[in-house]
């Protein structure tokens, strides 16, 4: 006789069905929930009350498809046994040896476990990842080892890095040339020897500044990554933290704040729900554009700005990573579980994470962000590819015109046209709650959404 064969629902469908299971019936909330439960109707699971058509029932099928779903996973963890047997326990393990040892002072060697474990569980998530549902699990695990040694070898080199200075401060380390001319002895050590590069010790050097600034931002950062189901890397933590890159200061935060024409053009492409998040408000230049279009704007940026909306509620301080749907459901009208969101997200190592962790933990149910068109380009990067693949924007409006520069806030120097191409991707749930399958593509010319009074004064030019 052949083998029965099931369609696996998605998470939201597999939760409704298993609480059905456990509770009996379950009763639809919102209309997310609806949608979910209408589709695992669609497939047999569900059956619906025919008075109330909140409430729904779990059928037969429902239980043999769990039973399925059960036997599949303990088959393919049967298969995988180095990933969830002894040699797990040995990477544990090694992570609390990397701890012990940095508790008693030696940071070297606890610097070395780290990083091997880092490593290790890296590559063992990554094979998981590789079975689907049934190594979840063990992607969890080893993302948790890997964040937990991650943050060893993060407190390791910035012990490392803190000796460092104040042996170049003494005399005793080289600050780079020949060692006579700059150890007054000549026996100095090199950065190697202390068991970093020069380039591992300057990063090392703003993950401390920026503990010393916000004592435990590292953990925080590296907390958020494990808790969202993502992969806690260090190139994440450089990112989150604020030190990806040697030149924040000149930078100026990653300030480059968003013109009108651009925000003219979504307003007139586009309409959005009454509140809308702003997660990287810097002064209030898109969330300035939103209020005189009617709308509420609740406020956050990683840096304080002492930005206040028009209700004079000031900006929430937070890295988009740490914010979480709960700390802005005050701001929110009880109806509305999730905000729009509209903003023109920092660029660099944390775009990727920022764009995927709207979309996995917000999950709006309209969003807008300006992104250079390259966004569209290939990358391994996981977090890109569930933004553009498994949650495609449902439209791309393309600048087939160069916006004016954004000049990074407080640049004094010549002004030039800006050589990027941009474009707002807008992503966009469907009836059903998902983000669809399909992106539209459109080339707009912002010129064509400028106010008349702004045209004529650039025509009088």
């Amino acid at each position: 006789m052949a083998a029965v064969k099931y369609m696996i629902p998605g998470d939201a469908q597999m939760t409704i069905i298993q609480a059905a299971i456990a509770d009996g019936k379950y009763t639809s909330a919102s209309e997310g929930q609806g949608a979910a439960a209408r589709r695992a109707n669609g497939n047999g699971y569900l059956s619906r009350d025919p008075k109330d058509g909140r409430i729904w029932y779990p059928t037969e099928k429902a239980s043999a498809m769990l039973a399925f779903v059960a036997e599949r996973e303990a088959a393919a963890e049967a298969a995988v046994p180095a990933l969830a047997g002894r040699d797990m326990f040995d990477l544990v393990a090694t992570v609390l040896r990397a701890q012990k040892a940095f508790d008693a002072g030696d940071v070297m060697a606890a610097k070395q476990l780290a990083g091997g474990a880092y490593l290790d569980s890296k590559a063992r998530a990554q094979y998981a990842a590789s079975f689907g549902a049934s190594g979840k699990r063990v992607v969890a695990k080893a993302r948790q080892l890997q964040g937990d040694a991650l943050l060893i070898e993060t407190r390791a080199k910035m012990s490392i890095a803190a000796a460092w200075d104040v042996a170049q401060a003494e005399g005793r380390a080289s600050k780079g040339g020949r060692p006579s001319e700059t150890v007054p002895d000549g026996n100095g050590f090199t950065s190697e020897e202390a068991g970093l590069s020069r380039k591992e010790i300057h990063e090392a050097r703003k993950l401390l500044a920026a503990e010393q600034r916000e004592p435990g931002i590292a953990e925080r950062a590296i907390a958020a990554r494990v808790n969202a189901g993502l992969e806690p890397s260090r190139a994440n933590l450089r990112a989150a933290v604020g030190t990806a890159s040697a030149t924040k200061e000149e930078r100026g935060n990653n300030l480059y704040q968003t013109g009108p024409e651009a925000m003219h053009a979504l307003l007139a492409l586009e309409r959005f729900s009454q509140t809308v998040l702003e997660p990287a408000c810097g002064p209030g230049a898109i969330a300035r554009m939103l209020e005189a279009d009617g709308h509420d704007v609740v406020l956050s940026d990683l840096i304080d700005y002492g930005t206040t909306d028009r209700h004079g509620t000031i900006q929430e301080v937070c890295g988009f990573l740490e914010l979480t749907p709960g700390r802005i459901a005050p701001y929110l009208d009880p109806e509305q579980l999730y905000p729009d969101i509209v903003t023109n997200p920092p660029y660099g190592e944390v775009l990727n994470a920022f764009v995927a962790h709207a979309l996995r933990v917000f999950k709006p149910r309209k969003m807008a962000l300006l992104l250079n068109i390259v966004f569209l380009g290939g990358t391994d990067d996981d977090d890109r590819t569930f933004a553009l693949e498994d949650c495609p924007p449902a439209r791309i409006y393309i600048f087939k015109r160069r916006l004016p520069m954004m000049h990074r806030e407080g640049w004094d120097g010549p002004k030039a046209d800006s050589r990027m191409l941009t474009a707002w991707f807008v992503w966009e749930r469907d009836e059903q709650g998902n983000y669809g399958d399909t992106t539209v593509m459109r080339r707009v010319d912002w010129k064509d959404f400028q106010p008349v009074a702004d045209v004529v004064a650039e025509a009088a030019e």
